[in-house]
């Protein structure tokens, strides 16, 4: 699985951003994707994820009512519609996929992820 995030920038605070992750694999609509940002100095966090029917999307509390994921299954992409974003948004944010399946997770988590994308620059200047 092959993963590409695109969509990052400069933007002031305020201002929105939409983040979109391309995904290969023929069986990405049975994908639970997820978004992690990294602020500078900082550990990687979880952000957003969102199950393979988007039934299901999870917040983390400082993005709630903000960020809002969705996914496209007919394209084989995953989007982070970021509003009213802060200064303290700034980070690389990075799409993460789940391809395996366990009667037990914590999507929060790095370690519940096995692929990966290079990651996306957001500045949010004040």
């Amino acid at each position: 699985v092959h993963l590409v995030e695109s969509g990052g920038g400069l933007v002031q605070a305020g201002g929105s951003l939409r983040l979109s992750c391309a995904a290969s694999g023929r069986t990405f609509s049975s994908y639970v994707m997820g978004w992690f940002r990294q602020a500078p100095g900082k550990e990687r966090e979880f952000e957003a994820c969102i199950s393979w029917s988007s039934d299901n999307a999870y917040y983390a509390d400082s993005v709630k009512g903000r960020f809002t994921i969705s996914r496209d299954n007919a394209k084989n992409t995953v989007y982070l519609q970021m509003n009213s974003l802060k200064p303290e948004d700034t980070a690389v944010y990075y799409c993460a996929a789940r391809t395996f399946y366990s009667s037990d997770y914590d999507l929060r988590q790095e370690y519940e992820y096995n692929y990966w994308g290079q990651g996306t620059q957001v500045t949010v200047s004040s």
